[in-house]
């Protein structure tokens, strides 16, 4: 007979990367491995990604993400999360938003991975409106995963490279920064890459209005992606019920997991984590299907 259950869906708003692993090529996959159905929203088609690859195709889906949207609402569709990632205009700000209104409503997780920069610098795509914008999309979350340089263009912080630090002011530093945040929004926090002067990498988390931080050694070097795959793992997790500090744990952990396995190729850097043969780690065993 058919389950009465359902299973759990998100809606996954990023740009799609054919070639090197990132943005939906990362999400799809690891939602989809952990038992939920992950359905895109694209908000740009590229033939790569931008790190490391020149004369790339580009192709902006602003209009694409409207008809999609349009469409779900008169399917009356629902989602238990709305997840979304890379943006690439102010316009776009505005149709997530209207997304997150008519979809984010109650018992729907909104998780905002606010992908704007890293060390230090904003991306090229990215300027001050469009950093303006994602810092009022963030007042409607209920989680956001900045890396330490978006959290600090988040709060209007001066960015310090952290790697020059002891572990104790590199989290006193990202403890400030989330003080900060906290009155820009009432989501839970988790600022990653904070690097320290002893060579660990670390993440500070903040929930109901305490911080915690913990960190690992840091391996090989920064592998395109990786913060898809941290954000995708832990929304995964948060999904299952894990808690929020056991979920960021865990996400952190599978993804240097996945970076020391990469090191076993020849690869080069800009093709991404190498994370599919370790996919079968992230299924929940009592989730196993019986026919």
């Amino acid at each position: 007979m058919p389950s009465s259950e359902r299973i759990m869906r998100v809606a996954a708003i990023h740009d799609i990367s054919c070639f090197g692993r990132c943005a939906l090529t990362v999400v799809i996959p690891v939602i989809s491995a952990m038992g939920i159905q992950a359905v895109p929203v694209p908000t740009a088609l590229l033939s790569t990604h931008t790190g490391g690859f020149d004369d790339l195709y580009f192709r902006d889906l602003t209009d694409d993400m409207v008809g999609i949207e349009d469409h779900f609402s008169r399917l009356g569709l629902e989602f238990d999360a709305v997840y979304t990632g890379f943006l690439g205009s102010e316009r776009q700000i505005s149709v997530v938003s209207d997304f997150l209104c008519r979809f984010g409503k109650k018992d729907c997780l909104r998780f905002i991975d606010p992908v704007m920069g890293d060390d230090g610098a904003l991306y090229s795509t990215y300027n001050d409106r469009l950093a303006a914008g994602m810092r009022k999309l963030c007042k409607s979350a209920d989680i956001i995963t900045p890396n330490l340089t978006e959290a600090c263009y988040l709060t209007g912080t001066e960015y310090e490279d952290t790697e020059k630090m002891s572990e104790t002011d590199a989290a006193a530093f990202a403890a400030d920064i989330c003080l900060k945040m906290e009155r820009l929004t009432d989501a839970d926090i988790v600022i990653t890459g904070i690097n320290s002067c002893n060579g660990n990498i670390g993440c500070y988390t903040f929930t109901g209005g305490h911080g915690s931080f913990f960190s690992r050694p840091r391996v090989g070097t920064g592998y395109p992606g990786t913060g898809e795959l941290f954000a995708s793992v832990m929304l995964g997790k948060l999904l299952k019920q894990e808690s929020f500090l056991d979920a960021a744990i865990g996400a952190a952990d599978f993804t240097r997991r996945a970076v020391e396995y990469s090191l076993k190729f020849t690869s080069p850097v800009r093709e991404g984590v190498t994370f599919e043969p370790l996919l079968g780690d992230l299924a929940y065993g009592n989730d196993r299907i019986t026919m």
